[in-house]
């Protein structure tokens, strides 16, 4: 949609429950919205929720090429189960990379990494959408305590839609829980956030939920929920 109005204001669609704002979305931008997914237990819910609500949303995949099996195995049981159809975006294999920028990226520059494996597909992934919904939530680090169920993102030109951003993380289990959803096997061995397997560890429970990130650095994003875009891509 051309137009930067939208037909609720942040406020009434803060106050709304994360099924309807998944409703609301939907009805807004039709096929012009998708969903992005990295097989944490943010996705499996967000999901469902598609899925029970009979909503015809287009399921980006993040793939990094650097995912844990337990995520690819993950993915392959959500696949099955909702009848997943996936749209995947290009990404440099890990070979190409190693001749281009040296090896073991991750650990020389993780920023560069995460730029080149996340941001840069999902940049031409959102090319076609007006809103992309993700799974961020407030309670994840304090990097993330702002966030909106609704806000621009003027570095990817789309609405981005937030609809579990007031969930704690006791919310999603109970969730998972109640409704048998797939979910990725890694939470139950004190990964509480999961990404790409050099730069993940299991937290203890005294940690943030995203501490088994990039520890040991000062690094608390991947890249492609931050709205700089000078960013944090260059050498």
């Amino acid at each position: 949609m051309s137009s930067l109005r939208l037909s609720l204001t942040e406020t009434e669609i803060e106050a709304l429950p994360a099924e309807d704002v998944l409703r609301w979305a939907s009805e807004e931008f039709g096929e012009r919205l998708c969903l992005s997914c990295s097989w944490q237990k943010q996705s499996s819910v967000l999901v469902h929720m598609i899925s029970e609500l009979e909503l015809d949303v287009d399921i980006v995949e993040l793939d990094t090429q650097l995912f844990f099996r337990e995520s690819y195995e993950t993915r392959e049981r959500l696949v099955e189960r909702y009848g997943l159809s996936l749209i995947v975006p290009d990404v440099i294999t890990i070979a190409e990379q190693h001749k281009l920028e040296g090896p073991n990226l991750w650990e020389t520059s993780p920023d560069r990494c995460c730029h080149i494996r996340k941001v840069e597909p999902l940049l031409s992934a959102l090319e076609p959408y007006d809103a992309w919904v993700s799974g961020i939530r407030r309670e994840q680090s304090p990097s993330r305590a702002s966030a909106k169920k609704v806000e621009r993102s003027e570095r990817y030109g789309v609405w981005k839609i937030q609809p579990l951003a007031d969930w704690s993380e006791k919310d999603v289990w109970r969730y998972i829980m109640a409704n048998d959803i797939p979910y990725n096997p890694l939470h139950d061995v004190g990964y509480r956030s999961i990404g790409c397997i050099p730069c993940t560890r299991p937290t203890r429970p005294d940690e943030e939920e995203r501490a088994g990130r990039w520890a040991g650095s000062d690094k608390l994003e991947c890249g492609i929920h931050v709205e700089d875009s000078s960013d944090r891509g260059g050498r």
